[in-house]
């Protein structure tokens, strides 16, 4: 029956708008997650990373110093067995300042951890140096920087003094460092982001698709990417597959109900000819006609949900210019000399039809205007009537919906005129909407293009 097509196709219908909304939040949200997550996987990776090259610079930097103390102490010490001012003269460096005098420049061995630690990597360096006495600590600089300060007990008791400056300092370490692991953080997150739209990509691609399904344009989808998203792309299209053969079926079924109502209706026409009684020969008459316009409207309004065509260069002017000129009534069209788009002619003559004998029917003129650009069309009808009030103005597109305050229930139509022109446009990804003229509704359809 075509009311069960119907209630099947709105139920399925009905499901495409919300999986379409479904896809569409959780691609959302998962982006969003996905976001989150590669900013929190970088900025850990980052700080661990920053941690490691501390640690590691750290110590590479005290043996640094270390090796350089025991270099030092071990020369200066042969050097000074040759001459006592050698040592200052020629271990002294832009890095180590060394001098001997008859007291230690360092009293007791320090307690800092550097201080420590580079005693006994000086010790590792040079064992044989573990029979002197050996003092280091670290002190503050003039520039507010820690220096290593050591004295080391000579052979003839003298004692050789040094110091190596700035034994904290891993600053040239460190922005190298630094600079390292802002790079890996920004591959990290550049194959990440790469990743995360290869992975959106097939969710975008079903967002499309469920979003042209809902608007009956055809969109076979590829089964592609994860196999829940080729799963998810195989049941859109199996409902795709059911939709259509659902729109079939109900055409199919409307059309052989139409076919097979005609010929009682044209009897029914024949046989009020023969009525003595005037008046009821009108009345059999006029609503075997009725019946008949009632038929056409519903076929048209179910063809348009599954109607084909392709596109072609359409010079909107002259087509809007015949149409006019094929409807009784005032009409006034305002255009430009031309206007080409690449649309789809039979679709979008069809949804202006109604719309303009809705204007001279109801507003007793209708005054059409194109305006736009390149691909990118606009044509209004404005009509002369009361107008309709604007919360109605997403109920007009509904099948038999009507204005009795403003369309008396003895005019002309069945309230399928405009849903037909709506179900067309949107088919072939135009739409259709209104606004008050004051006075006077008008129609604004956005020219569909391919």
């Amino acid at each position: 029956m075509p009311g069960a097509h119907d209630r099947a196709g709105e139920a399925i219908i009905a499901s495409t708008l919300f999986g379409k909304a479904m896809i569409r939040l959780r691609s959302h949200r998962l982006v969003g997650y996905a976001m989150v997550l590669l900013l929190g996987i970088a900025a850990v990776q980052a700080v661990a990373s920053l941690a490691f090259y501390e640690t590691i610079d750290r110590e590479t930097i005290r043996e640094d110093h270390a090796r350089r103390v025991a270099e030092l102490l071990v020369v200066s010490e042969r050097l000074h067995a040759i001459d006592r001012d050698a040592p200052a003269t020629i271990m002294s460096t832009s890095h180590l300042q060394a001098g001997v005098a008859s007291s230690p420049a360092v009293r007791r061995q320090g307690e800092a951890r550097a201080a420590v630690d580079i005693r006994r990597l000086v010790l590792a360096w040079e064992p044989a140096l573990a029979g002197r006495t050996l003092l280091l600590d670290v002190v503050k600089g003039p520039r507010g920087q820690r220096d290593l300060v050591g004295s080391m007990r000579l052979g003839d008791g003298a004692w050789l003094n040094f110091r190596s400056p700035d034994v904290a300092s891993g600053w040239a370490v460190a922005l190298r460092a630094t600079i390292m692991t802002l790079l890996a953080t920004v591959l990290c997150v550049g194959a990440g982001l790469y990743a995360l739209r290869a992975l959106m990509r097939p969710l975008a691609q079903l967002a499309r698709a469920a979003d042209a399904m809902a608007h009956g344009q055809p969109a076979a989808l590829r089964e592609s990417g994860p196999a829940e998203l080729r799963d998810l792309a195989r049941s859109l299209n199996d409902m795709q597959a059911r939709i259509s053969g659902l729109e079939t079926d109900q055409a199919k079924s409307f059309e052989a109900i139409s076919h097979d109502l005609r010929t009682p209706l044209s009897r029914l026409k024949i046989a009020s000819d023969f009525v003595d009684d005037s008046d009821i020969s009108r009345i059999v008459s006029s609503s075997t006609e009725e019946m008949e316009a009632m038929l056409m409207s519903l076929q048209s309004f179910l063809r348009a949900q599954h109607m084909t065509a392709d596109a072609a260069e359409v010079d909107l002017v002259a087509m809007v210019r015949d149409l006019l000129a094929s409807l009784p009534g005032e009409t006034h069209l305002e255009a430009p000399p031309v206007a080409l788009a690449r649309t789809y002619r039979e679709p979008l003559l069809l949804a202006l039809t109604p719309l303009v004998e809705n204007a001279l029917q109801y507003g007793e003129r209708a005054r059409v205007t194109i305006s736009g650009q390149d691909s990118r069309w606009r044509i209004e009808i404005a009509d002369g009537g009361p107008g309709i009030p604007e919360d109605c103005f997403d109920a007009v597109l509904d099948p038999f919906f009507r204005l009795d305050s403003s369309r008396a229930r003895n005019t002309a139509g069945f309230g399928l005129g405009i849903p037909t022109a709506h179900r067309l446009l949107q088919r072939f990804g135009g739409r259709l909407s209104f606004r008050n003229g004051g006075p006077g509704l008008i129609a604004c359809v956005d020219v569909p293009t391919a």
